[in-house]
Parts: C-alpha cells; sequence; structure tokens
C-alpha cells in the first residue's frame, strides 16, 4: 500500500511551547523531508531570530530556518488577535469547572 501524502502541511502556531530535542529533531526531520518537495505552511507569532526559542540547538534553528525561507513566500500580519481585539465575545463561553452543574 502507498502511504498517503498530503501536498499541503499546515503547523499552526509554532514555538507557542518550547519544544525538547527530541520532539525538535522530528519537526526538523519534517521541514527537511518536504523541502522543495511539498508544500508547508506554519504560522508562528515569533520572529525567525526568536527561532532560538523553538529549536534548542542554534544549528538546527539555522538550518530549518534556512530552509523554510528559501524559495518561500513570508505573509507578515501585524495586528491584534482576534481573540484579544473582542475578548468580551468570549465571556459567555466561559465556564465554572468548580460548580456543580
Amino acid at each position: 500500500m502507498v502511504p498517503k501524502v498530503w501536498r499541503c502541511l499546515i503547523l499552526d502556531d509554532l514555538g507557542y511551547v518550547r519544544k525538547d530535542y527530541a520532539e525538535t529533531s522530528v519537526l526538523f526531520k519534517l521541514i527537511a523531508e518536504r523541502y522543495e518537495r511539498r508544500s508547508l505552511i506554519i504560522t508562528s507569532n515569533q520572529l525567525f531570530s526568536e527561532w532560538d526559542k523553538v529549536f534548542p540547538d542554534p544549528a538546527v534553528t539555522v538550518a530549518a530556518v534556512d530552509r523554510l525561507v528559501h524559495r518561500c513566500t513570508i505573509i507578515e500580519i501585524n495586528t491584534d488577535s482576534y481573540r484579544r481585539r473582542w475578548p468580551h465575545q468570549y465571556e459567555a463561553l466561559i465556564v465554572d469547572c468548580s460548580v456543580p452543574v
């Protein structure tokens, strides 16, 4: 059976949580495997200069960013998050878990 390969893979909010060496090793292998073969969309609130927070090894950070920015389109959005802009919309969704239903 031939494995299913996705034409485009989306990694959302990369860098939200710092990862350990094993996790970033897998992430780098994924980036390297898709490099110039398949599409990869990554969202992150971190500048590339701050990706040392994503990858604990500086050499892996440079290699990953190099592969990502080569032949890519970078879309930078400089605006407030919708969640921050209208927090009152979400107040109704907050549930007090300490009170039995």
